[in-house]
Order: C-alpha cells, then sequence, then structure tokens
C-alpha cells in the first residue's frame, strides 16, 4: 500500500513527491534510535518480571521460615522494591516507544507541511489547480500515515525481540555434558558376577564450575565390587555428595575418568546410564502430584499395587493411608503435606520401586526419627543384597555394616577400611566415631 501511494504521487506531481521523499530519512532515524532503545529497554523489563515472579515463589513456598524469622514485613519492602523497578523499567520502555511514534508523527506531518508550502506557490503561479493540489495531499496524508503505522510496527518488532534474547540464549545454549551415542547393554549388568569391579574412579579430578579455582576432587581412584556396600564419610564439603554427581552425568570431571561394567560412562547415552542408579538424594523432591504420582515417578509402567508395595517397603505406606484420600491425596508444592521424615521415606519407596542395579543413598535416613530409621534400615538390608550400593552417611551408626567405609578429607581419599579397622588406622573417623557414640552414650547416661 505504501509503494503504490508513492508511485501514484509520483505520477501525480514529481517535484512534490521528492519534497515528501526527502523527509523519509529524518523518519527513519529515530526509527532506528528509538527502535534499539525499546529493546534494550523490553528485555530489560522482562528480567525485572522475572525476578518481582522469583521473589514472590520463594517467599511463598519459605513462607514458614518467613513467619519464624518475623520477615514479612522486610520481604514485603524488598518485594515492593522489586515491584517498582520493574514498573520503572517499563515506563521507561512505553516513553521511549512514546517518543518513537511522536518523533515519526511529526516528521510525517511536517513533510506534508512543506510539501503544502511548496504546493501553494505552484498553485499561486499555475503550475498546477487547487484540484490537483488537494488530490494530492489527500494521498500524501494517506501515505504519512502508512508511515506512522510503520513506527508502531516497529515498536511492536523491536519489544518482541528484547524479549525473545533471552529465550534465544537458553534454546542456544549447549549442555557441557553430551550424551554418549552406546546404549548400556541390558545383559551387561547381570554377566557381572558378585565381587567383579562394576564401578572405578580412575584419577578423576573435578572442579564446579562456578567455583574453578577450587577442586572438590583431587585425584580420587577406587573402584565398587558387584553387590558391595560402599560407605563414603567425612566432613561436610569433602566432595561425597559431588561423587553421584559425577556417577550420574550432572557434571563430567576435568580430569581422569569413570567407568561402568569396564565402559567410560561418556559412552552410553545419559538415558541408559541413569537408569542403572536408583537415587536417594538428601534433600527429597516432590511434586504439586498425588501419592501415586510422586511414586511412579520412578516407574512410569508400575501398578498401584507395586506403588503400594513399596511404600510398605519404606514404612511409608500407614501414613500415606491416614491422608484424606490416601494415595490419591495430592502432596501440594515440595510436598508441603508431609514432614520432613515422611517425604524422606516417600523418597526411599520411590527407588525401591525402581528396582535399579545400584542404589545412591545420599543420608537416606537423616530426617527419621530412631524407630523409623530401623524400619527403615530392616526395609533396606534386603533391598541392597545382590546390588551395588553407595551409601553417604554423616551418622555413622548407619554404615557399621557397610563392607567397606572410604574417609574422605577436602575432595581426596584419606582411608578406607571397615569401621573396626579405620578406628584403629584414621584419625579422622575415630574422631566422627567418638563425637557421635560418645554423644549417645552420655545422653543414654543423662
Amino acid at each position: 500500500m505504501l509503494v503504490g501511494g508513492i508511485l501514484f504521487l509520483l505520477v501525480m506531481h514529481f517535484k512534490l513527491t521528492l519534497i515528501l521523499l526527502t523527509c523519509v530519512p529524518f523518519v527513519i532515524v529515530p526509527v532506528v534510535y528509538f527502535g534499539r532503545r525499546v529493546r534494550r529497554l523490553s528485555r530489560d523489563s522482562q528480567d525485572e518480571v522475572a525476578n518481582v515472579g522469583r521473589y514472590l515463589s520463594q517467599a511463598l513456598r519459605h513462607i514458614k521460615v518467613v513467619q519464624a524469622f518475623t520477615h514479612e514485613k522486610h520481604d514485603a519492602q524488598r518485594f515492593s522494591a522489586t515491584v517498582d523497578r520493574a514498573f520503572n523499567v517499563s515506563v521507561k520502555r512505553i516513553q521511549q516507544r512514546s517518543w518513537l511514534t511522536l518523533m515519526v508523527i511529526l516528521l510525517s506531518m511536517s513533510g506534508i507541511g512543506v510539501m503544502l508550502w511548496f504546493g501553494g506557490k505552484d498553485v499561486i503561479s499555475g503550475e498546477i489547480s487547487a484540484g490537483d493540489l488537494a488530490s494530492f495531499l489527500f494521498y500524501s496524508i494517506i501515505v504519512a500515515g502508512a508511515v506512522g503505522a510503520i513506527s508502531e510496527v516497529m515498536g511492536e518488532l523491536q519489544r518482541a525481540a528484547g524479549a525473545a534474547e533471552r529465550i534465544m540464549e537458553l534454546l542456544s545454549a549447549k549442555s557441557a555434558v553430551v550424551s554418549g551415542a552406546s546404549e548400556f547393554p541390558s545383559q551387561r549388568m547381570t554377566e557381572i558376577h558378585q565381587g567383579d569391579e562394576v564401578i572405578r574412579f580412575d584419577n578423576v579430578e573435578f572442579r564446579y564450575p562456578t567455583r574453578p579455582d577450587y577442586a572438590a576432587l583431587k585425584n580420587l581412584s577406587f573402584s565398587i565390587k558387584q553387590g558391595e556396600m560402599l560407605a563414603l564419610v567425612g566432613p561436610s564439603g569433602a566432595g561425597k555428595s559431588t561423587l553421584f554427581e559425577l556417577l550420574l552425568r550432572f557434571y563430567d570431571p576435568q580430569e581422569g575418568g569413570i567407568y561402568l561394567a569396564g565402559e567410560n560412562i561418556k559412552a552410553y547415552s545419559l538415558d541408559d546410564l541413569r537408569q542403572r542408579f536408583a537415587l536417594v538424594p538428601q534433600e527429597t523432591v516432590l511434586f504439586d502430584q498425588t501419592v501415586y504420582d510422586n511414586l511412579g515417578y520412578a516407574n512410569r509402567n508400575a501398578s498401584k499395587e507395586s506403588i503400594q508395595y513399596s511404600a510398605e517397603q519404606a514404612n511409608a505406606h500407614e501414613f500415606i493411608t491416614r491422608l484424606d484420600k490416601g494415595y490419591e491425596t495430592r502432596l501440594g508444592e515440595d510436598g508441603v503435606r508431609l514432614s520432613g521424615g515422611q517425604r524422606q521415606r516417600v523418597a526411599i519407596a520411590r527407588a525401591i520401586l525402581k528396582d535399579a542395579p545400584i542404589l545412591l543413598l545420599d543420608e537416606a535416613t537423616s530426617a527419621l526419627d530412631a524407630e523409623s530409621e530401623s524400619k527403615v534400615q530392616a526395609a533396606l538390608e534386603p533391598l541392597m543384597k545382590g546390588r551395588t550400593t553407595l551409601v553417604i552417611a554423616h551418622r555413622l551408626a548407619t554404615v557399621l555394616n557397610a563392607d567397606r567405609i572410604i574417609v574422605m578429607e577436602q575432595g581426596e581419599i584419606i582411608a578406607q577400611g571397615t569401621h573396626s579397622e579405620l578406628l584403629e588406622t584414621c584419625a579422622l573417623y575415630k574422631r566422627l566415631a567418638d563425637l557421635q557414640f560418645n554423644q549417645n552414650d552420655d545422653v543414654r547416661t543423662d
């Protein structure tokens, strides 16, 4: 429409059309200048709106902590400040877009005014008639309106481009962990006999991307045999949980290799590799779904009977049946309807249901009372038979019967052996044991 209108004006009067077209560069300049500012401010606005949602979500999710520390007024002020920042950025974006529209309309109408002045002179001199000038003016206004519409379109495009930049960054981001091409042979684990090596860490060194100057693991080398229960103990920050993250390939080590069934785990596809492990994390993650859905997360094809059986094995069936709708009860966001110990038992039941050949237990009973812990331990013992089990424990009483205990400190293995051997050979282990067991004796004495 715009091109057709310009061609029509050229036919009507070449001189006046050229005068009108000389204003086009002056219109393009503000479109480019203000368009870039609108795009940048649109991205900033999206970031600030995301900050508002993130802050609100965290405050509501942890509302009990907020109330416990009487932080309501402070958090309300911070939330208000966050909203104000988002509002101010949005106001700036709207102002820049308004300036864009104003400049385009002003310059377009100025071009028409200049054209009308020259056209009036031509009418007086007799070069064109008053009717021709009126017709030319009418079509010029239509063309100017089309140019003004371009500014609106450009404003919308720049706003969309600014909002889409972050999305494009996320879509173009590539994970540092690349899935292997090989499928894990199902019979590979069954071919490994009791006592054969199943997992091996070979001179592994790892640094988290957020802390490149600090080695979480240093020259780590050890192997795990089929059916062995291996416990990892040591102070917080020793690198125990990092081992699990490397086994599941949430990260890859910078140096060394990790081998499963004699093959570097990088060779396997991520899906096939992770199917070999059942994880009970230290911080239980539950979804705002039913108990059936949360337990069935470990095995999408599991029947309701097998789900209930796994809950019974984890000493969770009793409290689940006491919920409003039993296994059909929604647990709320992050499982807020359950206590810490109940959430942990659900996580254990989920690992039992997965029935993977290798168990990863990261402080699996840390949130349980003594009675529930003993029941869960009794349920885990038959489950661990014939399976390779890695246990992270701060409470040494849970790993006294481990086949082997590895003591870690500052990312390195400083000793390994059985409980009785480490009491004689490892000063750190003996100190940890004395602190825990002597405290328990004192409590019983009191």
